[in-house]
């Protein structure tokens, strides 16, 4: 059953019950917390203009 929706909702399920109702939380939570490149977190001013550039780019296609 390994690789279907099925085993997957299975091995959460096991993994729920041996390791906590908490489980995917708290490995998701060590992960962030070993992050150290910096990124955005390094340059607040880089992250806004950054933003504000992906934020005028229009999906919709023009019309004529």
């Amino acid at each position: 059953m390994a690789g279907t929706k099925a085993g997957g909702k299975a091995a959460a399920a096991t993994n729920k019950a041996k390791y906590g109702a908490d489980f995917y939380a708290k490995i998701g939570a060590a992960g962030g917390k070993k992050g150290r490149t910096g990124g955005f977190y390094a340059n607040r001013e880089l992250a806004r203009v950054a933003g504000a550039r992906g934020g005028r780019v229009s999906r919709r296609t023009k019309k004529a």
